[in-house]
C-alpha cells in the first residue's frame, strides 16, 4: 500500500478489517509499528519529500462493506450501505476525495511485480488470466485453507492440495469464488481450470476465490437454506427487492425442507430471484439471487423429492402462508 501510494501520489491509507478476524487486525496494527519504527511511514519517508500515514480501521463485521461505497460509509462513521453511483470513488470517495479502492490481496501482489516486471507476473498464469490468485478452500476437504496458485491451474490440482475430499467421500459439488457464485456440479467442475474465464465459461464465477466443496453426503436444500439465511442477515435493508426479497427466499426454501413445501414452490424461488437480481443499488441482491437459481438449476430433483415426499404423506390442503410471505395469484 506504501508503494502504491508513492505512485499515485497518495497521503493518507486506511486497511479496513473484517471485524470477525480481530487478530489479523492486531497483526496488522504491529506491522505498521514496524513500518513506522524502520522508517517506512510517515514524514519524510527514506529521507524523500513525500509523506504518508497508513491506518487499520476495524470494522464490526458487516458483509455488505464488502461493497466499496459501503465500506466508505463505514470508514466515515456512518451505517455501512452502499452508495448511488456514479459519483464514483476515484472522483468523489473517502470525505468526498478521489479514492482508489483495492482488496489487500491486489497490493500484495505490488512488490513481487516491481521485482520481476509486469509481463513475468502475466506469463505466471494463462492468456488473459495473468498472475496467481489465493484461493480460500473450506467445506469438505481434508486440509481446509489458503492456497496461492497461478491462475488457471487445474481445481483438480487445487483440491489435490487441500487434501481431497474429506473421509475419501465423492465430490459432489463446488461453490467456486465465494458464497454468492453460482453453484457447480462435481462433473462441470472437475473440467475447469481456476481462472475467471473458465469458471464464467462454466456458468458461474471466479469471485473472491474462496472455494467451498461439497461431498456427497451434503443436502442441497439445506445448504441452500443456509446460504439464504446469511444473506436475509446481512442485507443492509436500503433495497426494497433485497429486503423484502431475500426474507421471502429463506422463508420458501425452509418450509420446502421442513416438510411444507408446494410444488409451485420451485417456480415461486425463480420467480423472487428474478424480480431482485439487477433491482439493487449494489450486488448483494444479485448475490442472493444467483445461489437460488443455480441450486435449481443443477439440484432441482432434490427440491422436487422433499415437496414430492410432502405431497405423498399429507394429501389434505396445505396451511397459508406466514405473514409477510405473499400470496400468488
Amino acid at each position: 500500500m506504501i508503494i502504491a501510494a508513492y505512485a499515485m501520489g497518495i497521503s493518507v491509507g486506511y486497511n479496513y478489517i473484517h471485524g470477525e478476524i480481530f487478530q489479523t487486525y492486531e497483526r496488522f496494527e504491529e506491522a505498521l509499528d514496524e513500518a513506522r519504527a524502520a522508517g517506512y511511514l510517515g514524514d519524510k519517508i527514506m529521507g524523500s519529500s513525500f509523506n504518508f500515514q497508513l491506518h487499520a480501521s476495524h470494522g464490526f463485521g458487516a458483509y455488505i462493506c464488502g461493497e466499496e461505497t459501503a465500506l466508505l460509509e463505514s470508514l466515515e462513521g456512518k451505517k455501512g450501505q452502499p452508495r448511488f453511483k456514479p459519483p464514483f470513488p476515484a472522483s468523489f470517495g473517502l470525505y468526498g476525495k478521489p479514492t482508489t479502492i483495492n482488496n489487500t490481496e491486489t497490493f500484495a501482489a505490488v512488490p513481487w511485480i516491481i521485482r520481476n516486471g509486469g509481463r513475468a507476473f502475466l506469463e505466471v498464469g494463462k492468456p488473459n488470466n495473468g498472475g496467481t490468485k489465493i484461493y480460500s478452500v473450506s467445506g469438505d476437504v481434508e486440509w481446509p485453507g489458503n492456497y496461492e496458485v497461478p491462475l488457471g491451474t487445474p481445481f483438480s490440482k487445487l483440491l489435490e492440495l487441500a487434501g481431497g475430499v474429506r473421509g475419501g467421500r465423492k465430490l459432489k459439488a463446488v461453490i467456486p469464488g465465494g458464497s454468492s457464485a453460482p453453484v457447480l456440479p462435481a462433473d462441470v467442475m472437475m473440467q475447469c481450470t481456476m481462472d475467471y474465464d473458465s469458471i464464467a465459461k462454466a456458468g458461474s464465477m471466479l469471485g473472491s476465490g474462496a472455494v467451498i466443496v461439497m461431498d456427497e453426503t451434503r443436502d442441497m436444500v439445506e445448504s441452500l437454506l443456509r446460504l439464504s439465511y446469511f444473506y436475509m442477515h446481512e442485507s443492509c435493508g436500503q433495497c426494497t427487492p433485497c429486503r423484502e426479497g431475500t426474507g421471502w427466499l429463506w422463508r420458501v426454501v425452509d418450509r420446502i425442507h421442513n416438510g411444507s413445501g408446494k410444488p409451485s414452490d420451485i417456480d415461486l424461488l425463480n420467480s423472487v430471484a428474478d424480480n431482485i437480481r439487477g433491482r439493487t443499488i449494489c450486488a448483494l441482491g444479485d448475490a442472493a439471487a444467483m445461489p437460488v437459481r443455480a441450486m435449481i438449476k443443477h439440484f432441482r430433483h432434490e427440491f422436487e423429492a422433499k415437496i414430492a415426499a410432502v405431497t405423498v404423506a399429507s394429501p389434505s390442503p396445505q396451511p397459508s402462508p406466514q405473514r409477510g410471505e405473499g400470496v400468488q395469484a
